[in-house]
């Protein structure tokens, strides 16, 4: 089996919308699904799946699948008539309007207006999603929705290559569709075209999101179904209808940072998604990689408070990021041993190259993630715990839901250099400019005017949020306190001028100086999960900055 499957779940289903009575370019039997059917859930064994399914067709399911990773859910044709799609009857009323379903030649024989249900069934997939996504009965991280007649279009050998999984996931950190180029004047599975480029607020709709394979990280599955839902209301409230797909070709428009989208050929066919995923072909690929380095001097207990922070509160840091690194400044060898089991036991990769100091650490940190393969790097020294309860003095929240995968979001969405995670210092707080002490006083005046005689207000240029953390963009200024930073502001902050002997002082003016420049894009959250907590205390003349 292989590692990514418990984090994936599938989700299906078929039902008999009496296809067979449609006109013979569209017709296909049921038993022409069931085939499929049965093929994806035999090709499929080593993957969990749940399954929507009329109860009749659960003793075909036993037959080919083991109930360790598969989990089904009665849904009879009968409730898409029901409270689970409210919709059914807007969609007869349209379905059933000549000035509908003459709009273009082909729509009034088509199965989306000859067949009562085929709407409502096709309409329900992302809610069925979402009911997947709240049963979670393999706690899984992935949802994704694969039609349970795919296997007509697709070979599911994909599903068994690592490198495929991998890069799914890669790519659905948030929500996929798959897109095929469509170049229309007139309608999109008739849905008017001029609706389409209302409703997506573009005058330039020109793709189509396929219904057939869809989803995304489970964070982000109840959002993408609110605004399904949102959307499938109004435009049947005026009149306008296609399929699933209209409304996913929508979402794309109003949100295609949260609703990623790949392009495959103009054939539709998805089956060149996969194979770019496979050859690693793929355009955008969301940056997710980080490299966690962690600083520590003579002490492995205080190593361990942190450690257990992560544990406590954000173990993603310890479970996600791509290296993590321990630095291991000690100088009392006797303690190495202990260090050992510890980095053992988290799978911390410890380096040890004498006392670099805290700031000599910190740059060697930023020339090894330089040369790494991570988009992210995070530096912790051992003393700044994780924090998540009650509030900082300047009084923001410390519980920051999902830190994380929301930093990581932020970087993406915004383009930042850099992103400090907490408001609040052991010395002070970020609503005062610090740099002030420390940049030269011929750039004081320049900076900060000729009457000041104390560090003035920080200047905010934006307040955002994301994820129900709130941001700041702005003259943050730099300092050694925990950050995420990547390789462009890595290279701009740490690298294009380097310091024989770094101070935190020196990097502070020297940021300041790029962030008024416009050369560094800084930014701060509007939280503060980090308490500094030093409770095993080292001997201040062993502290070393570099």
């Amino acid at each position: 089996m292989n590692k990514n499957n418990n984090r994936i779940v599938f989700i299906t289903g078929i039902w008999d919308l009496n296809r067979d009575t449609s006109k013979p370019e569209w017709q296909r039997s049921f038993d022409h699904y069931v085939t499929n059917f049965i093929r994806l859930l035999s090709e499929m064994k080593d993957h969990n799946l749940i399954i929507f399914i009329d109860p009749s067709l659960e003793d075909l399911i036993w037959k080919y699948r083991e109930k360790n990773n598969t989990k089904i859910y009665y849904h009879s044709k009968d409730q898409f008539k029901g409270s689970f799609f409210p919709f059914f009857d807007q969609v007869q009323e349209i379905r059933n309007n000549p000035e509908w379903y003459n709009q273009v030649g082909w729509l009034k024989d088509s199965t989306q207006a000859s067949l009562e249900y085929y709407n409502p069934m096709v309409m329900s997939k992302m809610f069925l999603l979402h009911n997947a996504k709240l049963f979670n009965p393999f706690d899984s991280e992935y949802f994704y929705w694969i039609d349970g007649g795919i296997t007509n279009t697709l070979s599911l050998g994909y599903f068994h290559n690592q490198t495929v999984l991998n890069n799914l996931i890669s790519l659905s950190s948030k929500f996929l569709f798959i897109c095929f180029p469509y170049e229309t004047n007139s309608e999109i599975h008739g849905f008017n075209i001029d609706g389409m480029r209302k409703y997506a607020n573009n005058e330039n709709v020109n793709r189509v999101a396929r219904g057939g394979f869809f989803g995304g990280h489970k964070s982000h599955i109840s959002e993408a179904n609110n605004l399904y839902y949102n959307l499938l209301n109004s435009t049947l409230n005026d009149g306008y209808m296609g399929t699933e797909e209209s409304i996913f070709t929508l979402m794309t428009y109003l949100d295609p940072y949260t609703y990623n989208f790949e392009t495959i050929n103009d054939d539709g066919l998805i089956y060149t998604f996969f194979e770019k995923l496979q050859n690693n072909s793929y355009s955008n690929r969301i940056k997710n990689r980080v490299n966690l380095y962690i600083n520590t001097f003579n002490s492995p207990d205080q190593l361990q408070l942190l450690l257990d922070s992560f544990e406590k509160y954000t173990p993603e840091f310890l479970n996600n990021s791509v290296e993590k690194i321990l630095i291991n400044n000690s100088t009392h060898t006797d303690l190495f041993e202990q260090y050992d089991t510890i980095s053992a036991k988290y799978n911390l990769a410890e380096k040890r190259m004498g006392n670099l100091g805290i700031c000599g650490a910190r740059q060697w940190a930023a020339e090894h993630f330089d040369q790494s393969s991570s988009d992210f790097m995070v530096f912790f020294e051992d003393d700044m715990l994780m924090d998540l309860n009650g509030f900082c003095a300047f009084g923001f929240n410390k519980n920051t839901n999902r830190l994380y995968s929301t930093v990581i979001d932020i970087m993406n969405k915004e383009n930042y250099d850099f992103l400090k995670f907490s408001f609040s210092e052991f010395y002070g707080h970020n609503g005062d400019q610090w740099s002030w002490h420390n940049v030269p006083e011929t750039r004081k005046n320049e900076y900060f005017g000729n009457n000041l005689t104390k560090k003035p207000p920080t200047l905010f240029h934006n307040i955002k949020s994301l994820n129900g953390i709130p941001y700041a963009a702005g003259e943050i200024y730099y300092s050694n306190w925990p950050l995420i930073i990547n390789k462009e502001g890595n290279r701009k902050c740490f690298l294009d001028t380097k310091w024989a002997r770094p101070y935190e002082q020196t990097w502070m003016s020297h940021i300041y100086t790029l962030t008024k420049e416009k050369r560094v894009k800084p930014a701060i959250l509007l939280a503060s999960p980090i308490t500094h907590n030093r409770v095993y205390h080292y001997h201040g003349s062993e502290r070393k900055e570099n």
